[in-house]
């Protein structure tokens, strides 16, 4: 069998001397292919990276010219990806490579998707607080019942992998992505280690890029072949208020002859009616472009440098 491992990187010199090590050492036999995309790095990691590819056919290294993000490192490695099982993890050290064997494990009893669930962190609070509330609000959100979206550590079916589309933050979502696609998802307790070289490079920011990408995979899983369905319920919500509000109103003047000029009520009745009927067109302007066009939404990435890499044509470079 042919394990594949994606791991994109940003300034972790000092962890990727002892992970790709430990990675070897825990595939139990099986044939291996790592995948490192180094994401704008600012340190030594590429010059560490190459010395490990030299020596390592293996070891592919493919290089951005700038930072692009984690959603389109994985991406891009997943092009590339050929094992059996692929394989994602963080390169800070915190997923333990000697939970391998587990993932294999659990997904020959025929998933598609095995996702780590950090059960004990060691992460400060004001990490472990907001990504409680973050999995919590997705897992409602997709009704998908899993501990911890956000873990890095995950096993996929090659198949699943051909069928996503990151950007943005939507990294996070995949088990919801893939979840809507009617794959097999399961969920496995792994050890989350301390952090031993570097720092975080997530801060409070990406918690409001991961709300607003929470709505865009709601709206994609849910609504991309029907927004009419979406926008059709507000905008019917909306005429219906504003009817009972004018109707009501109208109720006032013709049997209590109250005035309706000087009546906000009267304004906020129209509002909602005239909402209402936006609503509907946005959702029949949003069928016919469903109807016309196919294409879907990329970012444009340049990549520097390839080790070991076959390179592919510049304009299938999207991520």
């Amino acid at each position: 069998m042919l394990l594949s491992f994606v791991i994109p990187v940003l300034n972790e010199a000092e962890s990727i001397p002892l992970l790709i090590p430990e990675i070897i050492s825990n595939v139990n036999g099986h044939d291996y292919q790592i995948i490192i995309v180094d994401d704008g790095s600012t340190d030594d990691s590429f010059t560490v990276l190459a010395s490990f590819a030299a020596k390592d056919s293996k070891i592919q290294v493919i290089r951005f010219r700038r930072n692009f993000g984690k959603a389109a490192a994985l991406q891009t490695g997943f092009r590339y990806a050929k094992g059996d099982i692929i394989f994602t993890m963080d390169a800070d050290l915190q997923d333990n490579p000697a939970e391998i064997s587990s993932f294999v494990e659990k997904y020959q009893q025929g998933y598609d998707l095995v996702s780590g669930w950090k059960k004990k962190r060691f992460d400060p609070w004001h990490k472990t607080l907001p990504s409680k509330l973050f999995n919590y609000v997705t897992a409602k959100s997709f009704r998908l019942k899993l501990r911890d979206y956000n873990c890095g550590f995950k096993a996929y079916t090659p198949a699943l992998i051909k069928e996503l589309n990151l950007y943005g933050e939507m990294h996070r979502y995949i088990p919801a992505l893939a979840h809507s696609l009617g794959y097999r998802i399961a969920e496995i307790p792994v050890q989350h280690r301390a952090r031993q070289h570097g720092k975080s490079k997530y801060g409070i920011e990406r918690y409001l890029r991961g709300f607003f990408d929470l709505l865009t995979v709601k709206m994609v899983t849910q609504y991309s072949k029907s927004p009419l369905y979406l926008f059709g319920r507000i905008g019917l919500s909306a005429m219906t208020m504003g009817f009972l509000i004018t109707l009501y109103l109208t109720f006032l003047k013709v049997f209590f002859h109250q005035p309706l000029y000087n009546r906000p009520l009267l304004f906020l009745g129209i509002l909602l009616i005239l909402s209402g009927l936006q609503f509907f067109s946005m959702g029949l302007l949003s069928e016919l472009m469903i109807n016309r066009t196919s294409q879907r939404n990329h970012t444009m990435i340049s990549i520097r440098d390839y080790l070991n890499v076959e390179k592919k044509d510049e304009r299938d470079l999207q991520a």
